[in-house]
């Protein structure tokens, strides 16, 4: 059996580990350990990133006392991870493999020096054939930074670990044209970076034990294909569906986004997940947008910056915006806001960012 990738992450949402009523379908967990088992002995590198701690923490303690939403979500997180990592524990070690838990926040990736910790802790466990199962701490998050759910925790680490490909599975085939359960609704079957119009018809409705929905499904995707990075979004509930993905025999129903082929470095992959973290904004003239966007690699100078909404020092990460609000992309400055109107009358202008250190949200 011939496999289309040899180093997957692939995201597993509540909706696919939880029952109705809220418990662990451990019977799914059991065959999606026993797929990644067969892709792990068959030379696929495998990093999971497993939702299902809230709902697994549900089902342990229904009902806590004299807590509002954010502390009860923080009381199901801390019982249901234990369950939900032990259950992951049993199971692969029945294949002979480990796993290892790591629970990550946003903050965590907030520096360059924390995302570089953080990628050298994957490269260790994964040099010592351990599958590392991720999951956000939620017991710990700050609900302002936290992610937008497990789909967007999930392309980060795709893009860190390098990734070939990353799989997200729900409870539904793919990405449709409009509601799934419209009797007209048809799947899409590939999507590229620049395609736009599905979006406006994909449902924004959540799932019921996860923060997220297709609609931010579709927008992660996009973006970690941009990053040169297939991602299949498919139907976690069907039997065999990751072997079956990866089988170059075979032709899964589901929806694929086809990545762009140019990658983009480390350091731009780490700026392209930090736009929580901005310190600063600027706001960029008709011309400056032309040629940031333009088949040319070339860099933000200050001639093209028409207004700064938010200063910064050096080093800051800063939000390039054009005159239409419309998000251009990150970069991190060379110089603070304070040296840019005498950069513009200088004779030969220092970038504000520099291309090797500016992620693109528009896509060439």
């Amino acid at each position: 059996m011939q496999f289309k990738y040899k180093k997957i992450t692939v995201k597993i949402g509540s909706n696919v580990l939880a029952k109705a009523d809220g418990t662990l379908n451990v019977s799914r967990i059991a065959h999606l350990v026993d797929q990644i088992a067969f892709l792990r002995k068959n030379g696929v590198e495998v990093v999971l990133v497993s939702s299902g701690a809230v709902a697994a923490g549900r089902a342990v303690l229904d009902t806590a006392k004299k807590a509002d939403a954010v502390s009860q979500r923080q009381l199901w997180a801390a019982l249901g991870q234990v369950k939900l990592i032990s259950r992951y524990s049993d199971f692969f070690s029945e294949h002979g493999l480990v796993c290892a838990q790591v629970l990550t926040t946003k903050e965590n990736f907030s520096s360059r020096g924390h995302y570089l910790n953080m990628k050298n802790c994957f490269t260790t466990l994964l040099e010592n054939d351990v599958i590392p199962i991720v999951n956000e701490n939620d017991t710990i998050s700050v609900t302002e930074l936290m992610f937008t759910d497990n789909d967007e925790l999930s392309g980060l680490i795709a893009s860190m670990v390098n990734s070939e490909a990353l799989i997200l599975l729900s409870n539904v085939d793919g990405v449709y044209n409009s509601h799934p359960n419209n009797k007209d609704a048809q799947l899409i079957s590939e999507i590229t970076v620049k395609d736009k119009e599905p979006e406006n018809a994909i449902s924004g409705g959540q799932s019921d034990f996860g923060r997220g929905g297709m609609l931010t499904k579709f927008k992660i995707a996009r973006k970690v294909a941009g990053d040169g990075i297939g991602v299949h979004v498919a139907n976690g509930t069907k039997e065999n569906v990751l072997v079956e993905m990866l089988d170059t025999e075979k032709d899964l129903k589901h929806t694929f986004f086809v990545p762009n082929t140019k990658q983009n470095s480390g350091v731009k992959k780490w700026i392209g997940y930090s736009d929580g973290f901005t310190k600063g904004e600027v706001v960029i003239n008709s011309g400056a947008k032309n040629a940031l966007t333009s088949a040319k690699a070339v860099s933000l100078l200050p001639v093209g910056i028409c207004n700064v909404k938010t200063e910064f020092k050096k080093g800051d990460l800063i939000k390039i915006v054009s005159e239409k609000n419309e998000i251009i992309g990150i970069g991190k400055a060379s110089y603070g806001s304070d040296k840019i109107e005498n950069e513009k009358r200088s004779e030969k202008q220092k970038p504000v960012v520099h291309y090797d250190y500016l992620y693109l949200e528009i896509k060439r």
